[in-house]
């Protein structure tokens, strides 16, 4: 539902209208909302940094604690989720959230782990095609791991690495330029590894087009989907690209610093004689205890593990992801159209010449992120807001970014956000 079939109104009322009309309204109430100091709840749009804590988590991290309480190492078996096999309890709701098969998806380990473990096995470099395709404006973890990865082959970031960016006096890539690229000098890059939705502007690229082009000239495809696991559809699967990573502590609300997920498509299955770094979690499970076999990998993502995981973060990111399975992506979409789209009205309707918005109109082109540009402001602006209970980001020189997250933001928190940034402008 685009913004276009809206008639927004920017009014208090039109606001709690859509609120109460919104069939996803009753999660809010699963959330733990942060409380300013006068006792009313934050305005919480950093979601897209650390999302907010679904009140099920103490429960689910609590009997985790009680059955090692009772049981020590017998809660391995005999948990009410017992521990042996607690990452599988993940794999079917995370499977949903990414549009993936449960076999191509694991949660394990952090991002950027995640993402050198892929590169062992698909950066596969050679004197004729050794080259990595980013864009310009990554997330500085992800350049460091791939200027790191070539440099761990033998070659030269300054000539192995091509940052994609865009024309001139615009903030997104254009899809036509990717394709240049690519078309270009694809004989020449060994893997295209793109975050499907930019961290800086939130612009959401078109995963099946990037992968296809790339297949076409020979690359491997990858995706950080840091922005886009729990955001948007995701249809990895569908994309058809090779590998793909992502976080669970922002739009998957899975708490600071908790693991992360990983997917192979099927394609790489079955295919035991993937360079890999392997470690015993990723072992044939009927005989992993056997302790005497030679490697031998789970076939599927599965397959990729090292270690047996935290169960205390699992356990957090369960909780979270039971909800996920209540609301479905599909309508978490559809209200995150509504409510950034609202947004984006009620920030025009500003009519201050100093905004600008960085991220695409079209909204299909992002997700929930609207980074607003105010020049000539300085942070200053963004404390202000801060003091008047607004919780968002700030990225320098001149951009706050702002998520109206679908599972606990409402169309009230919109509208109170607009007269406060109006009122703070003005100021």
């Amino acid at each position: 539902m685009e913004r276009t079939r809206i008639a927004y109104q920017a009014s208090l009322e039109f606001a709690r209208q859509m609120d109460r009309q919104d069939p996803l309204k009753q999660f809010r109430s699963h959330f733990h909302l942060p409380q300013q100091p006068n006792g009313q709840p934050c305005l919480y749009f950093c979601g897209n940094s650390l999302g907010l804590q679904p009140r099920g988590v103490r429960a689910a991290v609590e009997e985790v604690l009680h059955d090692w309480e009772r049981m020590g190492v017998e809660g391995h078996f005999h948990a009410r989720h017992p521990w042996m096999p607690y990452h599988e309890f993940l794999t079917r709701a995370m499977a949903g959230v990414v549009g993936a098969r449960p076999q191509e998806v694991v949660v394990m380990n952090t991002l950027t782990v995640n993402l050198h473990l892929m590169m062992v096995s698909f950066y596969r470099p050679s004197p004729q095609r050794h080259k990595i395709l980013i864009e310009y404006d990554a997330f500085p973890s992800d350049k460091y791991a791939v200027e790191s990865q070539i440099r761990f082959h033998g070659y030269d970031p300054a000539e192995a690495l091509i940052e994609l960016r865009p024309r001139p006096g615009e903030a997104c890539l254009r899809m036509e330029d990717i394709a240049e690229v690519i078309e270009s000098q694809g004989n020449e890059i060994a893997l295209i590894l793109f975050g499907v939705t930019n961290y800086y502007t939130g612009q959401l690229l078109d995963m099946q087009a990037i992968t296809r082009l790339g297949h076409a000239q020979g690359c491997v495809v990858g995706f950080d989907c840091a922005h886009g696991a729990g955001n948007v559809p995701l249809q990895l699967h569908q994309s058809g690209a090779d590998f793909a990573v992502w976080c669970s502590y922002k739009y998957l609300n899975s708490g600071p610093g908790s693991l992360a997920g990983c997917f192979v498509h099927e394609r790489h299955a079955h295919q035991p004689d993937l360079p890999r770094f392997a470690g015993w979690w990723g072992h044939n499970k009927q005989t992993r205890f056997q302790m005497r076999h030679a490697f031998d990998p789970i076939p599927g993502a599965e397959g990729w593990q090292l270690s047996n995981p935290p169960i205390l973060s699992m356990a957090a990111i369960r909780a979270s992801l039971e909800l996920f399975e209540q609301a479905g992506m599909d309508q978490l979409r559809q209200k995150a159209l509504l409510l950034t789209g609202y947004l984006e009205y009620l920030i025009d309707e500003l009519k201050d010449e100093r905004i600008h918005l960085i991220t695409p109109r079209d909204p299909q082109a992002r997700g929930c992120q609207l980074s607003v540009q105010v020049r000539n402001a300085g942070k200053q602006l963004f404390e202000r807001l801060t003091a008047q209970g607004v919780v968002a980001d700030w990225r320098e020189p001149d951009v706050i970014r702002l998520a109206p997250v679908p599972l606990y933001n409402s169309f009230e928190d919109v509208y109170t956000f607009s007269t406060i940034f109006n009122n703070v402008l003005q100021a």
